[in-house]
């Protein structure tokens, strides 16, 4: 499966409001099936672009080092992982090679 592929699997979504210990109250998301793929914010879109920050970061890294990222669903046709990327401030240089494995057909 090419890098662009493993960016469109939908993993499923946890979300709830926790309280931390100094008292304040924040949206917790995460992706379960995505070890360590947790993000915490006031604002729960604020969570949310940040966890997707996160999946996408870890699955780019993964795929670098040579590891499979688990993959529960097939990869969604519809999904533009380039476009999520731009959005939650992904690195240039990660979008570039996104865009490279998408273009070019490559497999990761």
């Amino acid at each position: 499966m090419r890098l662009i592929d493993h960016l469109r699997v939908p993993y499923l979504l946890e979300a709830e409001t926790v309280e931390l210990p100094d008292g304040r109250w924040v949206r917790r998301v995460c992706y379960p099936e995505l070890s360590g793929c947790v993000a915490e914010a006031a604002v729960v879109e604020d969570a949310l672009s940040q966890l997707e920050r996160k999946r996408i970061q870890m699955i780019v890294r993964m795929v670098r080092d040579g590891r499979a990222p688990t993959a529960p669903r097939p990869p969604l046709s519809d999904s533009d992982p380039i476009w999520i990327a731009k959005q939650v401030g992904i690195a240039d240089e990660d979008i570039s090679l996104i865009e490279r494995d998408g273009a070019a057909g490559v497999p990761a």
